[in-house]
């Protein structure tokens, strides 16, 4: 969706969130507590996802100590402040999880590095004392490794995405906007809760799929970004609201949405050279880094799919389809954008290189409206894992199923295909009921716009509130995939 306006009214409730200091209390508490412990293996690496259930008094600090038994080590913890010494693992709780009351959840991840075997830990211990308590995830080790309860590991095998087993994988569910404008605006990272009380009421509507739209300058921490909420803290948010849905089983799609660049042509949202608006295509300047860091973040994590941008429309700018096309694969100069474009090719390379095989998603021109020549234009990819994706909405150009019909479908013969963004703005669900039919009937995935509390009758918004109360608008999509069709 092509923007969102300054959402001032959640202000302090953002600064009240995301304001404070790490907490350093000391544990007076009587600890009582239970660990589920996961993990996502592949072979010569692993995400350990961590879930910690307070079920004693309430925790004001916390640390998570534990062992291997093995050359586990670490390369990158979130949602918390990870450490190793030889081969015990120790982390602490973050600014915005340190605290927990009774009955409250920690979730936690990390990626390590081994060979040999990977043996999952056999106990663990909270400011000194062991979790044995008989919560849901018990002493808490995960089986045999492999996924655990979390999303698969996805690839592609022909025009569909598949898990290790080979099983058909569509991707059904919502997008959760803030992430892409709330820091930029200097309010914060997200718009409302992302924690686990919001991730189950989407999993309450059988929702398996969550795209997360990023801003560029955000990920990268640029000078015009308030450091509270940019750069290291802004990737910590994005890599612990990636491990909850994760946790919850729901895959991932993180996506850059804004970014840098001045552009006053043809259908421009704002003059702005910083990523408060959608601009026509990715720059070269920023860009290829944003993708380098986001790939290494999520590297040898294949339940993680990569959305390389929201909405290109570099043929308004540069006056014809064939130009746009070419712009949107080889960027370099475009006529009439302004800034140097970084081409999905070379944005593929960027993720390619740090070793990532992730699963990449790419969609076309007019605000991915445009299908009609990306077959022909497709990035190549070493891994031969690339995706398509399509925006549709009653008001855009393609909203007939005679147009899916004729542009979308030859697509979905020959590559997956998810609609990444699906809504209508008038606060029914007429038009996407007719957009999932189809969809099912072509094994498509598909996404709602969007899991915020928005006024469905300016854009659409799925809830009226985070516990899962559906617009009018949600209710098609909720009732759609309840109905499991």
């Amino acid at each position: 969706m092509r923007s969102r306006r300054m959402i001032s009214v959640f202000l302090a409730l953002v600064l009240g969130l995301f304001g404070g200091g790490p907490i350093t209390g000391t544990a007076h508490a009587a600890v009582r507590c239970s660990v589920d412990y996961t993990k996502n293996d592949w072979g010569s690496g692993f995400t350990a996802s961590i879930t910690l259930h307070n079920l004693g008094d309430r925790l004001e600090g916390w640390t998570l100590t534990y062992a291997y038994t093995g050359n586990q080590t670490l390369t990158q913890g979130w949602s918390g402040t990870w450490s190793q010494s030889g081969r015990t693992v120790t982390v602490t709780g973050a600014g915005w999880n340190g605290t927990l009351a009774t009955g409250a959840t920690a979730q936690i991840g990390a990626n390590f590095a081994y060979s040999g075997t990977n043996t999952d830990p056999a106990s663990f211990t909270v400011n000194g004392v062991s979790c044995d308590g008989d919560g849901s995830g018990g002493g808490g080790t995960g089986g045999d490794g492999g996924h655990g309860d979390g999303p698969p590991a996805l690839h592609v095998s022909g025009n569909h995405l598949v898990d290790a087993d080979g099983a058909t994988v569509r991707l059904r569910g919502a997008n959760r906007s803030g992430g892409e404008f709330m820091c930029v605006q200097g309010y914060g990272v997200w718009d409302g809760p992302v924690d686990d009380a919001s991730i189950e009421a989407m999993a309450a509507w059988k929702i398996t799929a969550v795209r997360i739209p990023l801003n560029e300058e955000c990920w990268l921490g640029l000078s015009n970004i308030d450091p509270r909420y940019g750069g290291a803290a802004y990737q910590s948010e994005v890599k612990g609201y990636v491990s909850r849905l994760e946790a919850h089983g729901i895959t991932p799609i993180v996506e850059m949405h804004w970014n840098h660049g001045a552009y006053t042509g043809p259908s421009s949202g704002c003059a702005d050279v910083h990523a408060t608006c959608q601009k026509p295509m990715p720059d070269a300047e920023y860009a290829p880094s944003f993708w380098t860091g986001v790939a290494t973040a999520f590297k040898g994590d294949d339940a993680v799919v990569l959305d390389l941008f929201n909405e290109p429309y570099p043929e308004r700018a540069t006056g014809s389809e064939t130009s746009g096309w070419t712009c949107w694969r080889d960027g370099g100069t475009c006529a009439g954008i302004a800034y140097q474009v970084a081409g999905f090719q070379s944005l593929v390379d960027a993720v390619r290189a740090t070793g990532a095989d992730n699963v990449i998603l790419v969609g076309g021109l007019a605000y991915s409206n445009d299908l009609t020549q990306w077959l022909e234009y497709a990035p190549a990819d070493p891994e031969h894992n690339l995706a398509a994706f399509a925006h549709l909405y009653n008001f855009n150009t393609c909203s007939s199923t005679s147009c899916f019909d004729a542009q979308l479908a030859p697509v979905a013969r020959q590559v997956p295909l998810t609609l990444s963004e699906i809504g209508e703005n008038d606060c029914g669900h007429g038009f996407i009921d007719t957009v999932m039919n189809w969809a099912d009937a072509h094994g498509v995935g598909y996404l709602g716009w969007t899991w915020n509390t928005w006024d469905c009758s300016s854009g659409p918004s799925l809830i009226s509130d985070y516990d899962g109360t559906a617009t009018p608008f949600g209710a098609g999509l909720r009732d759609h995939l309840s109905a499991g069709s």
